[in-house]
């Protein structure tokens, strides 16, 4: 558009010369040219000339803004197709657009679910419950160039069984801090209280994201204070982050601190590999009490003696995602390595677990999943699964063997509106070989994002 105003105004600068040599032309058919008219021509091509630059520069003055209001847009667009109202980092693209609803600079959106369970006798919900599932508000605002902050309002959800504010992430996020060398994206920083960057379940762990209304079994994820970078080059993703690892939120009581890290690949379109590693750091097993890592729906905490003080675990896992027509495959499997400083004897666990969970479209909005997991200690693990936290938790009973079989129906009324049931078989194994029985569950669930 620029372009084309400079070309007409360079064509009507000619026509206007040629008017005017041309009046000086038909003169001189008369009379010869005087200085004085000669003069005259030169001052109207010079007032000609600036009357061109002023233009010029106002025409490029008007490009750059152009320009500039062009670049905004498509970092607008970008940021809204690439929007998950979760905030998680690397998770998938959403489907469908959440516009947020915009407030001065804020951002709004939010998601949750609500839920009915009904377990067998031995397990968590044998009253046949209502609930809501999960209730989310997430707030973002532009603090500085590519500063931002972001907040998750916890209203409600599943680990909690009360109905309070509470707060989830929160953090600056300094976005693109490459640019500075002219490497897009490639490093990043974030501080604050985050998800713990440890696998990739957590990414589609909320209702609206999770093809199912249960996790795997050992579902790991949580929340917790620190600092991390991450970013991407080509077709490989980084993040790395140093948390304080215990479960308070406002104090830690150890100097040690929890390291994560997590590197993905895409080796094609279809197909994603994640390795990652984690380190709790050592904890303090009166003060802190638990790690802030959630596993077996539980956290990882002491099972030494009275006389232990501190106590840490090391975990590795691998991930893969094939994600094809009308069918996505993921598949995980790792490993926990738990001591502590017990004097009154060895607590060393060794623990791995696994999951595959398969999601297939009948239709374009109706679909099926299912997903196996299991979790296996050998010498005994607090394992909640589907049982009772007070007995499998708290409780000195130890599980050395847990699997669940999860299979699911759900329907996409649109890409923010979610219907699925799921029945779930849960069975296991304690430590004196008592089986763990009648912990099965059904669940339906009504899941939304706006």
């Amino acid at each position: 558009m620029m372009k084309e105003i400079a070309a007409r105004t360079a064509r009507w600068g000619c026509v206007a010369s040629f008017f005017i040599l041309a009046g000086t032309g038909l003169g001189a058919a008369d009379a010869p040219v005087t200085g004085e008219q000669f003069r005259l021509l030169q001052q109207q091509n010079e007032l000609l000339q600036q009357q061109l630059h002023k233009q010029q520069e106002l025409i490029d003055s008007l490009s750059h803004q152009v320009s500039e209001i062009q670049s905004v847009n498509v970092r607008r667009d970008q940021e809204l197709s690439d929007l998950k109202t979760d905030k998680k980092p690397d998770g998938e693209a959403a489907p469908e657009i959440v516009r947020p609803l915009h407030i001065g600079k804020v951002d709004i959106t939010a998601e949750g679910g609500l839920a009915f369970f009904h377990s067998e006798s031995k397990g968590s919900t044998p009253n046949a419950e209502f609930r809501i599932d999960e209730a989310k508000v997430f707030l973002e605002a532009p603090v500085w160039k590519d500063v931002y902050f972001f907040t998750e309002l916890n209203l409600a959800t599943r680990e909690s069984e009360d109905l309070n504010l509470r707060v989830g992430e929160l953090y600056l996020d300094f976005e693109n801090v490459s640019q500075l060398w002219d490497r897009e994206r490639l490093l990043n920083f974030r501080i604050g209280r985050f998800y713990i960057p440890f696998g990739e379940e957590y990414q589609t762990r909320f209702a609206i994201d999770n093809p199912l209304i249960s996790h795997s079994l050992s579902d790991i994820w949580g929340v917790d204070e620190g600092v991390e970078a991450y970013g991407a080059l080509g077709r490989a993703q980084y993040v790395l982050a140093v948390q304080n690892g215990g479960n308070a939120t406002s104090r830690d009581f150890n100097a040690d601190k929890a390291v994560v890290g997590r590197v993905g690949y895409d080796p094609a379109k279809w197909l994603h590999l994640s390795v990652s590693g984690m380190r709790t750091g050592d904890l303090d097993a009166a003060n802190d009490g638990l790690s802030e890592l959630w596993f077996g729906n539980g956290w990882i905490r002491s099972i030494g003696s009275g006389n232990t003080t501190r106590f840490h675990a090391n975990l590795a896992e691998g991930d893969v995602r094939v994600t094809l027509p009308h069918f996505v495959l993921r598949a995980a499997g790792g490993y926990i390595d738990y001591e502590d400083n017990d004097v009154a004897g060895s607590n060393h666990r060794d623990v791995y677990y696994y999951y595959v969970e398969g999601v297939k479209d009948i239709t374009r909005k109706f679909y099926g999943a299912a997903r196996f997991s299991q979790i296996l200690a050998p010498g005994g693990f607090p394992i909640v699964g589907n049982g009772n936290m007070g007995a499998y938790f708290f409780g000195p009973a130890l599980t050395t063997d847990y699997w669940r079989l999860s299979l699911g129906l759900g329907y996409h009324f649109s890409p923010n509106l979610l219907i699925k049931g799921e029945y779930s078989f849960n069975q296991g194994i304690e430590l004196g070989g008592e089986k763990r029985t009648h912990e099965n569950v059904f669940a339906l669930e009504a899941a939304f994002r706006f």
